[in-house]
C-alpha cells in the first residue's frame, strides 16, 4: 500500500503542464527508478534525505507541493467517498 497515492498524481495533474522537456524527463525518472514508492514519499516530505541523483528541482517542487497538501489536509475534512474506496 502507498501512504498518499494521490499525492504523485495530484503533483502530476497539477504541475506537468507547465515542466519543460527536461524537467519531464526528470520526473519521469523519479517516478519509474527508484524500486519503492515509499522512497518517493519519503522523500518528499523530507522523511528520508534524498540522494543526490535525484534531488533536482523536480523533487524541490515535490517537496513543496506535499508541504502544501498537508496544510490542506489539515484544512479539510477528509473524502467521505475515501472510505467506500475498495481495498487495494
Amino acid at each position: 500500500a502507498h501512504p498518499d497515492p494521490s499525492l504523485s498524481s495530484l503533483f502530476a495533474k497539477e504541475n506537468l503542464a507547465g515542466m519543460s522537456e527536461e524537467q519531464l524527463n526528470r520526473y519521469d525518472r523519479l517516478i519509474n527508478e527508484p524500486s519503492n514508492d515509499w522512497d518517493i514519499y519519503y522523500w518528499a516530505t523530507e522523511a528520508k534525505p534524498t540522494p543526490a541523483e535525484f534531488d533536482n528541482d523536480v523533487m524541490a517542487m515535490l517537496r513543496e507541493f506535499a508541504k502544501n497538501r498537508n496544510r490542506e489536509q489539515r484544512l479539510r475534512q477528509p473524502d467521505l467517498e475515501y472510505l467506500f474506496e475498495p481495498p487495494r
